[in-house]
């Protein structure tokens, strides 16, 4: 990490971030964690923290949980919350999934997955963030009416996020629009570069068509 990011780390871990351990089930209570009861959005895989931070910056009424392995991409959205002094943060690092399971069916507004790892050999497609199994916990954990907002430049993977999506009877499309995501200089990279950039974003059902 640079100084920027480590000092940041240092500054801001101890009482911003939350560690996940494998295996751990302790149930985590997000409106004691972040001392609100406002909405809270999970992001799995914020890469550097920039969207992340960009949108707990224009929605200081949410609340965002951001989980994440890289340690300069952790170092930087901890950077960009003591910059922007934003309250509205807390920063995980760990197995996304692992945490998912300690969270509370309903308790999440909205679930981000942006660019996640596309794992382009077909012999690797078992290890994709997004399958049936990870798709039905997320959802369970959404409230009725939560939104799960997927992105990807992989045309492949969209297609596969999109057949798993579509699949699941709990969820229903909302459409195909950035719905104000950010954009971001990977992004803006793989855009010119010729990658298509697909948004998908879903809705958990209000009536009892899902289960987990």
């Amino acid at each position: 990490m640079s100084a920027r990011h480590s000092d940041a780390h240092a500054a801001l871990w101890p009482s911003l971030g939350l560690t996940v351990l494998d295996g751990d089930r302790t149930p985590l209570d997000l409106d004691e964690l972040f001392g609100d009861r406002a909405p809270k959005v999970l992001e799995i895989g914020f890469g550097m923290g920039d969207t992340l931070a960009a949108t707990a910056a224009a929605e200081p009424g949410r609340d965002f949980l951001g989980i994440e392995v890289h340690t300069p991409g952790i170092g930087n959205l901890l950077a960009e919350v003591q910059d922007q002094k934003l309250s509205n943060v807390r920063v995980a690092r760990g197995d996304a999934m692992q945490l998912v399971h300690r969270l509370a069916p309903g308790s999440l507004d909205a679930v981000h997955i942006f660019f996640p790892d596309p794992w382009p050999k077909a012999r690797h497609h078992k290890r994709r963030l997004v399958q049936p199994a990870n798709v039905a916990l997320l959802r369970d954990r959404l409230r009725p009416g939560g939104v799960l907002h997927c992105a990807t430049d992989w045309p492949d993977y969209a297609e596969a996020m999109a057949a798993t999506l579509d699949a699941d009877p709990g969820l229903e499309l909302l459409g195909h629009d950035r719905a104000g995501r950010p954009e971001t200089k990977f992004e803006r990279r793989g855009a010119g570069a010729g990658r298509p950039i697909a948004d998908l974003r879903y809705r958990r059902r209000t009536g009892n068509r899902s289960s987990a």
